[in-house]
């Protein structure tokens, strides 16, 4: 497709014979994955490709991994960018808002209201208990994740050896997230077919994908929507920009700092939340004195137990920077300001860059890039499974050092029963009694409320 076509106005083709979901249809099904998007980057990324990708048939295999490799280049919370990457590309701009505040709002309700219990009323036993359940469900779905990517993603011994090094370079090297990204990328972009980068867009058995048939009968579709996007990018990066401009220039205060800072956040925040936590609560704890580092591990915790990105964990930074000087009155404004200076970048970059990416399906060795991406994040998959896993099924982790290398590596005494027990069950109501993932989550999280509350 040539750069004159991108973005013209171009007429549809009469009546193709395939037909995209109803946007109400998508609409639902964006809402459930945003209830249901536990267990961090890995757990949210493996549900939509379980919704999208193998029941619904919506999005291939390959255009999916696409999809995800872009969105992993990008600052900020990779499996809401993919959300609004493939809402647009099934219904433009509006389904594209839809898809990523359906899986941000719901985390968003969720943590506001367990940041408000905190500061009244302390922890809360009963919530906690019941995210218990929740998460050693979602330990087995990052699991079955992984095997499936991993068996779609690596179809090379070249791709294995490069999932295995990403691996390695974050679990033992502790190696920066975008580095190892941007290594693989050059190493698919000069080795293309070492890692069969040419299949983006194919179904890999059976008839096309439902979004690949609509774009075969309909090829001008991109194209349509492309000018459409690029307006929605510049206007979330107006609505994004002009708010901490006016806050700061009405004086400073509380306000504006959490403008900038979280701003500021939205663009370094390449490799997830993880990457800059420790910046985040050196400077949320230390430099601006916004709360305890306690409090920074309680938001952390929070975060991890509930629906929605892990980045939510800067809400509740947020909601306390407010609540200090001025109670519920300021946190509650402060908590959505931090929301949405965090968000709106995301549509940002995912509508500004959305139409070009769609082109890199025809350029060879930039889809050889972006798969050598894809088989590096098999390993960033792994990597986060082990440290959920680690942290879901053992109260204490210690870290081993020998050199450069450090390992985590956990203390068998402190192995948590319950918590295999759950995840045992999980695996089996997903795997052997073939439930759907909607009821294992409610098995697993009822038996955690119910072990965990029951007396003695």
């Amino acid at each position: 497709m040539s750069d004159t076509t991108i973005g013209m106005a171009t007429r549809a083709p009469a009546a193709p014979d395939v037909a995209m979901p109803s946007f109400a249809e998508a609409f639902r099904v964006w809402l459930k994955i945003g209830l249901l998007s536990f267990g961090g980057p890995a757990g949210q990324i493996a549900l939509m490709h379980r919704e999208v990708v193998d029941e619904r048939r919506w999005v291939s295999d390959a255009r999916f991994l696409h999809a995800l490799n872009f969105c992993t280049l990008l600052p900020g919370p990779e499996a809401q960018q993919l959300a609004t990457y493939l809402g647009w590309l099934l219904h433009g701009v509006r389904g594209g808002i839809a898809a990523g505040a359906l899986f941000v709002l719901p985390g968003v309700a969720v943590m506001l209201a367990l940041s408000i219990l905190y500061a009244t009323l302390g922890q809360v036993p009963a919530v906690a208990a019941l995210f218990f359940g929740l998460k050693c469900a979602v330990l087995v779905l990052v699991v079955e994740a992984l095997l499936r990517v991993a068996r779609r993603a690596l179809q090379t011994k070249t791709a294995w050896a490069l999932a295995a090094a990403a691996f390695l370079a974050l679990y033992a090297f502790g190696l920066p997230f975008p580095a190892v990204v941007l290594a693989a990328a050059l190493i698919g972009y000069a080795a293309p077919d070492a890692f069969r980068g040419g299949n983006h867009g194919q179904a890999q058995n059976g008839p096309p994908a439902l979004l690949d048939a609509v774009l075969a009968a309909d090829p001008t579709r991109p194209a349509r929507f492309a000018a459409k996007a690029w307006r929605a990018g510049w206007a979330a990066l107006a609505l994004w920009l002009l708010p901490v401009a006016a806050l700061a220039l009405l004086g400073g205060g509380v306000f504006a700092d959490i403008a900038w800072f979280f701003s500021k956040m939205a663009v370094v925040t390449v490799g997830g939340a993880y990457a800059v936590l420790a910046y985040v609560a050196q400077e949320a704890v230390q430099g601006y004195g916004w709360l305890t580092a306690d409090q920074m591990l309680v938001g952390l915790g929070l975060a991890e137990t509930t629906p929605g990105p892990l980045i939510l964990v800067l809400q509740f930074v947020g909601f306390l920077a407010g609540y200090g000087p001025g109670g519920l009155a300021w946190a509650i404004p402060a908590s959505l300001l931090t929301v949405w200076v965090t968000f709106a970048p995301c549509f940002a970059f995912i509508f500004l860059g959305a139409p070009y990416v769609e082109r890199l399906h025809s350029n060879r060795a930039l889809t050889g890039a972006l798969a050598a991406v894809t088989a590096a994040v098999v390993g960033v998959i792994a990597n986060l499974a082990l440290w959920f896993g680690l942290r879901v099924l053992f109260g204490e982790v210690r870290q081993l050092h020998a050199g450069p290398i450090t390992l985590d590596m956990p203390v068998p005494a402190s192995l948590d029963s319950l918590a295999l027990a759950l995840a045992a069950l999980a695996a089996a109501c997903l795997f052997a009694l073939r439930l759907s993932l909607l009821r294992t989550l409610g098995i697993t999280a009822a038996l955690g409320l119910a072990a965990k509350l029951a007396p003695g």
